[in-house]
């Protein structure tokens, strides 16, 4: 099965082991993702106002290209998800909005382009039993902690993923690897985001509180599927690691190999 695919500018440069793995992985389940050509930067965040169309744009024109191959539009990176899924909701809801996107795109795109996350992918095309006949290095009952962020499940009536308060999809996945989810107060937390730049202290606090969290539950290692929540929950994960839910998924599928880029 072939899907059209956004890597988002972070996995072609700070992020490569998510991008690297989520096509290795991908192969391994029947899956081939199809970069979109000529993509560009998703905007980072979906911004709220109605007249603001320019960081849409790229969002729409890859939705388009996706349409065109009669695909569905696969991101992993949380942050690209987001915004692609929340500029599709805006195209199929906001007639004003999309009327002044397709006006400067001179295409007619509707919104009727399917919008995955890589690990919607996982759970709705592979399914978890495929995905346990396909490991071959099982976890063994490793505790691992997932953490979904605010981008993943938020807001709940656009992106529609999993229940914003309990969900399971990470942790359905990890079992199917045959590991011992983590169940944490602060999985669904923010880390801080992009406070960071603006106030280090209170950006670290939040991450500090994911980190604790997930230790004092007996978790070996945090996976997560955005880039700046690695980015600020390595700052206070010294003694625990923090890995790329793609990173976890190639060991057990026994694609990772110590010479990948990293």
């Amino acid at each position: 099965m072939k899907v059209s695919y956004f890597p988002g500018c972070t996995l072609k440069n700070k992020a490569k082991q998510l991008d690297i793995y989520a096509r290795k992985c991908a192969e391994v389940l029947g899956i081939t993702l199809e970069e979109i050509e000529a993509w560009q930067c998703c905007g980072g965040v979906f911004t709220t106002s109605r007249d603001e169309v320019a960081t849409k744009l790229s969002s729409v024109r890859a939705l388009q290209e996706a349409k065109e191959k009669e695909q569905v539009l696969v991101s992993v990176c949380s942050a690209c998800h987001n915004v692609i899924k929340q500029t599709n909701h805006a195209m199929q809801n906001d007639t004003e909005f999309a009327d002044r996107v397709n006006r400067y795109n001179g295409v007619e795109y509707d919104g009727s382009t399917k919008v995955y996350h890589y690990l919607e992918m996982l759970r709705d095309l592979v399914g978890m039993e495929k995905i346990k006949e396909k490991v071959v290095n099982p976890l063994k009952g490793e505790k691992i902690a997932a953490y979904y962020g605010c981008l993943l499940l938020r807001p709940n009536s656009v992106m529609q993923m999993d229940d914003p308060e309990t969900p399971t999809i990470i942790e359905d996945i990890i079992k199917a690897m045959g590991g011992e989810p983590v169940i944490y107060p602060y999985r669904n937390e923010c880390c801080g985001g992009y406070v960071t730049m603006d106030d280090p202290k209170f950006a670290q606090k939040k991450s500090e509180n994911v980190v604790v969290s997930a230790k004092n539950g007996g978790a070996s290692r945090i996976i997560t599927a955005c880039p700046l929540c690695k980015y600020n929950l390595d700052k206070q994960a010294s003694d625990i690691p923090v890995v790329y839910l793609t990173e976890l998924l190639a060991e057990a599928l026994g694609v990772k190999e110590d010479g990948d880029e990293q």
